[in-house]
C-alpha cells in the first residue's frame, strides 16, 4: 500500500464546503427522505424558500449524521443539479466535497465504508433516541486514503456495478409503469382485445350491471370477493425468543420493514415458524403502512405484520395487479385522513374486486408473465450485484483488494 497515506478524514476531504444562497431565495431542496441506503441517486428534490441548512453542488455527498439514518447508511451523490447550481438540504446532512488530495467520486464510496461508518457512528454524541455525528471530532479521525490515480480506478469498479444496479431499475420501473397501465385499459377501463382485436368497451362490447359492484362490466364478468381469487395465508409471530441473525432455521419477516424495491432483504430467521410464504408469493403488509407490497424470493416465514397470497386462477399478473390497484385505494384513504393502522383477516378476505372471465385472463397472462418475470430477473440480479458491491467496497477501501487486479 506503498500509495497509501494514513491520514485525518478533515484534512483530506472539506465538510460542508461554503456556498451562498439568499435568505428567502427559492432553491432545491434535498430532505432526509429522498436518501436511501440502497441506491447512490438521489430520490428527487423540493423547491423551498431558504432559510437554514447544508449548500452543495452536484458531486458532493451527502451523509445523514443523525441517529439512525446514519447506522441505516442514508448517503447519496448529487446529481439533479445544473452546472454551477446551488442547493441545500436538511441540517441533519453533512456534505464532503473533494480535496486536492480526493476525488468526489471516491469520496461517495468512502462514505459508504464500515470504516468511515464507524469512526463516524463513534463521534455521535447526544441522547440515544437522538444523537448526531460531531462533525470537528469526525475530521480528527484517521483513514487510509490512496493516491488519485487509484481512487478513480476504485470508483469506477463500484460505480460501474452502481450504473447496472440503476439501469435495472429503470427497466423495472418502465415494466412496473407498463403493467400498471395494461391492468388500467383492461380491467378498469374494459378496453381488453374483443374477438377481432379492437378495444372492448368502445368497440360496442356488451356491458351489463353488476348490483354488487354498483357498476357496468362487460357481460360475463362477475363480482367477487379477494379470497375468491386468492389463496391468502394470514401471518403469525413465531416465539420471539426463536428469533435469530445467524442463519438458524428458516428466513422470518415480521413485516414490511425488510421490505425492498421488489423482493425483501433478509435480515432475521426463525427456528420456530408458525406460518408461511411460498416462493412467488406476493407478501402483502396488513399493519401501517397496510398494502406496501413485495414478492417471496423462497419459502418463508411470516409474522403478524404480513399477509401471504397466492393466485387461485394461476394468473399472478392479474392478482398483483389486483392488489397495486387495492394499495391506491388504502393511499387515498391515507391522505383522506381515514389513517390505516391494520386490516383485519375478514376485511382482506373480503375485499371486493372484479373477476373476469377465463379468457381474458389467460390472455392477460400470456402478455404480462413474461414482463413479471423479466422484472424478478432482474431484482435477482441486482440483489447479486449490490452483494458483490458491498463485499468488494471495504476490501477495496483499505487496499486488500486492488482494482487493477479486477
Amino acid at each position: 500500500m506503498s500509495n497509501w497515506e494514513e491520514i485525518e478524514i478533515g484534512k483530506a476531504i472539506q465538510f460542508n464546503p461554503p456556498e451562498r444562497i439568499g435568505k428567502g431565495k427559492i432553491a432545491k431542496k434535498i430532505p432526509m427522505d429522498r436518501l436511501t441506503a440502497f441506491e447512490k441517486k438521489i430520490k428527487g428534490f423540493e423547491f423551498s424558500e431558504y432559510n437554514a441548512g447544508p449548500k452543495f453542488r452536484n458531486g458532493d455527498t451527502l451523509v445523514a449524521k443523525i441517529t439512525p439514518c446514519l447506522e441505516n447508511g442514508k448517503t447519496a451523490q448529487v446529481d439533479i443539479l445544473d452546472e454551477n447550481e446551488v442547493a441545500f438540504g436538511s441540517s441533519e446532512f453533512i456534505v464532503l466535497r473533494e480535496t486536492d488530495r480526493t476525488i468526489n467520486d471516491f469520496i461517495f464510496y468512502l462514505a459508504k465504508s464500515p470504516a468511515f461508518r464507524r469512526r463516524a457512528i463513534g463521534c455521535m454524541e447526544g441522547t440515544s433516541g437522538r444523537k448526531r455525528v460531531n462533525e470537528n471530532a469526525l475530521k480528527l479521525q484517521v483513514l487510509p486514503i490512496p493516491d488519485k490515480n487509484t481512487q478513480h480506478k476504485i470508483a469506477n469498479v463500484l460505480s460501474a456495478l452502481d450504473a447496472k444496479i440503476e439501469l435495472n431499475n429503470r427497466i423495472n420501473a418502465e415494466l412496473e409503469a407498463m403493467a400498471k397501465t395494461l391492468y388500467d385499459y383492461w380491467f378498469v377501463q374494459f378496453e381488453f382485445p374483443d374477438a377481432d382485436g379492437k378495444p372492448y368497451k368502445s368497440s360496442g362490447g356488451r356491458m351489463v350491471w353488476n348490483e354488487g359492484l354498483k357498476r357496468e362490466v362487460p357481460e360475463g364478468w362477475e363480482n367477487a370477493e379477494l379470497q375468491d381469487i386468492a389463496n391468502i395465508t394470514m401471518g403469525q409471530s413465531p416465539p420471539g425468543e426463536s428469533y435469530n441473525e445467524e442463519g438458524e432455521g428458516i428466513f422470518f419477516f415480521q413485516g414490511c420493514t425488510d421490505f425492498g424495491s421488489r423482493y425483501p432483504t433478509v435480515r432475521q430467521f426463525t427456528t420456530s415458524p408458525t406460518r408461511y410464504a411460498r416462493e412467488g408469493d406476493i407478501l402483502l403488509s396488513v399493519r401501517a403502512p397496510v398494502g406496501t407490497l413485495n414478492i417471496a424470493k423462497n419459502n418463508c416465514c411470516i409474522g403478524r405484520g404480513l399477509a401471504a397470497l397466492n393466485s387461485k386462477d394461476d394468473c399472478i399478473p392479474y392478482l398483483f395487479g389486483v392488489m397495486v390497484n387495492l394499495k391506491q385505494i388504502f393511499d387515498r384513504r391515507n391522505v383522506d385522513g381515514t389513517t390505516f393502522g391494520s386490516i383485519t383477516k375478514d376485511d382482506l378476505f373480503s375485499l371486493p374486486v372484479i373477476r373476469p372471465d377465463k379468457s381474458t385472463l389467460l390472455n392477460f397472462n400470456s402478455i404480462l408473465y413474461p414482463m413479471f418475470q423479466k422484472q424478478n430477473t432482474l431484482e435477482l440480479e441486482n440483489q447479486t450485484l449490490t452483494e458483490l458491491r458491498d463485499w468488494l467496497l471495504p476490501m477495496l477501501m483499505n487496499g486488500q483488494v486492488k482494482a487493477s487486479e479486477l
